[in-house]
């Protein structure tokens, strides 16, 4: 479901133009005339969201006829991040279905090898071991978390205030091994999650060795 913010975007002629730009490239002079603007208004809207790095020149496109060049515009990537994905409808209607059609202990086993798999897709940390779990941090929080290290008597844990299977957690807590296998891949190490799954869902994952009590330094 579309949040407000989102239909307000949509309907902003920022938003406009950038659905514009989903379909195909398009000149300034091509955008103006289908929202009916003026040039110089398109060229102000683009400068913004060239600024945001939602929009980039694609290259030069000749009309053919005598003049001046025109450039045309695309979308980077990270402006297909605005549009809304059904990921989590998606992922709970597919545990849904696999639920008393396989054991738990094969979902449990599928999901962290999701989760690394994902992992893959992110730097692996490197150096001592607080840098290899800061890494693991940062990318929680790429994936659409929002999550800390935490250090404490010697040992550190990744604590979570934001959870990226937020609207998951609730229907199939079991979700949480996919990020707790995600983040042991990045950090090097494997990590036991002790996930807060009340409303809104936080992630905590600790190392399953325990600096703190096998006395392994951090540096």
């Amino acid at each position: 479901m579309a949040t407000s913010w989102y239909l307000r975007f949509l309907t902003s002629t920022r938003g406009r133009l950038v659905a514009l730009l989903r379909r195909d490239t398009r000149t300034v002079e091509e955008m103006a005339s289908e929202l009916q603007l003026s040039d110089n208004a398109v060229r102000a809207h683009l400068a913004a969201l060239e600024r945001d790095g939602l929009v980039r020149q694609q290259g030069v496109r000749h009309s053919g006829m005598a003049g001046k060049p025109a450039y045309a515009y695309e979308l980077t990537a990270e402006a297909e991040l605005l549009f809304p994905k059904p990921y989590a409808i998606v992922l709970n209607n597919l545990l849904d279905a696999l639920d008393g059609r396989v054991s738990s202990g094969t979902i449990d086993d599928v999901l962290q090898t999701a989760g690394k798999h994902i992992s893959g897709q992110f730097p692996r940390g490197t150096g001592n071991r607080l840098s290899r779990i800061n890494a693991a941090v940062e990318a929680l929080n790429q994936l659409g978390g929002l999550a800390e290290l935490e250090e404490r008597e010697g040992d550190v844990a990744i604590q979570g205030f934001g959870c990226p299977f937020a609207a998951v957690v609730p229907h199939h807590p079991e979700v949480c091994s996919l990020a707790a296998a995600f983040v042991g891949e990045i950090a090097g190490e494997p990590m036991r999650e002790t996930c807060n799954r009340e409303s809104p869902p936080r992630c905590r994952f600790e190392s399953i060795n325990g600096a703190s009590r096998t006395h392994v330094p951090l540096a």
